[in-house]
């Protein structure tokens, strides 16, 4: 191949080294994506894209959706973007956000679960980063899975969860949206506990977020009882990999196998990334 993969050597990740993702024949991708889809998470570094440059990069690997819905409509620099760019940053410039989810902590989840074709993947860009923090860890969910304790295993097969799509992953209600008071009468949409990747045929945990989820027909307290105990096990540390940024990185990652959770950071510190989204289908 002419690119070396080199593994975290976590339960997630490798990097790709000796590649520049604007000059990618045929045979080139085909091999990259196949790392890809073996290690679920691929990183970049040393790159220097346009947000055309990223948006070619990203559809080799399927179509894109449009930049999903901001926390708010006051986005100023967003509109100067390509529409399939989405800018996530805490940056305020002349009074307005240029992107979205700030510098919270951002929780474990799965891009977007709460529409009923989740994208497949997303691809995240670096082009101001902060001194500290900020951070991006991967969970293998396949793994997690694999090593879920039997008694979990059982009451979770054959089930389907409601992903709520009131909340942001940094907590914040989006526009147009209720809080919630009442989990089995959340929004969103419905997707298998367990789902099988579609490529490779593994199965994998599927849960989202942890905030208003709903295991359907389950009884509340049971329900509660029961995600606690699935989140607890998936935020094993050995089934992680915590990616610290530089300027120039580029990431992609399988969102039908893997959550992922932001570090917070220092607001006065500025962040600026673009991503991208690779549409998906109905988890199965």
């Amino acid at each position: 191949m002419p690119f070396e993969v080199v593994p975290t050597g976590a339960a997630v990740g490798a990097e790709i080294s000796g590649l520049d993702v604007r000059a990618l024949d045929d045979a080139t991708f085909s091999a990259l994506r196949q790392a890809w889809l073996e290690h679920k998470v691929l990183l970049f570094r040393g790159q220097d894209l346009t947000d055309d440059d990223l948006v070619t990069f990203a559809g080799r690997f399927g179509a894109l959706d449009l930049a999903p819905a901001s926390a708010t409509d006051d986005v100023g620099a967003q509109e100067k973007s390509r529409p399939e760019v989405w800018i996530i940053s805490n940056v305020v410039e002349e009074g307005k956000p240029i992107g979205a989810l700030g510098s919270d902590e951002a929780e474990w989840h799965t891009d977007m679960s709460y529409v009923d074709e989740p994208p497949m993947a997303s691809v995240l860009y670096s082009l101001e980063i902060p001194p500290a923090g900020g951070d991006t860890s991967f969970a293998n969910m396949e793994l997690a899975l694999a090593e879920l304790p039997a008694d979990l295993r059982a009451r979770i097969e054959g089930r389907t969860a409601n992903h709520d799509s009131s909340y942001t992953s940094v907590g914040e209600l989006r526009k147009g949206a209720a809080p919630v008071t009442d989990v089995t009468r959340a929004p969103g949409a419905r997707h298998p506990v367990i789902r099988t990747h579609p490529e490779t045929g593994v199965p994998s945990l599927y849960l989202g977020r942890r905030r208003n989820g709903w295991i359907v027909d389950m009884d509340v307290a049971d329900n509660e009882a029961l995600l606690d105990a699935l989140w607890a096990h998936c935020a094993d540390p050995r089934f992680a990999w915590t990616h610290q940024w530089r300027t120039g990185d580029l990431l992609i990652w399988d969102n039908r196998s893997l959550n992922h959770r932001r570090d917070a950071f220092d607001p006065a510190s500025r962040r600026v990334m673009h991503r991208c989204q690779i549409k998906g289908d109905v988890p199965r």
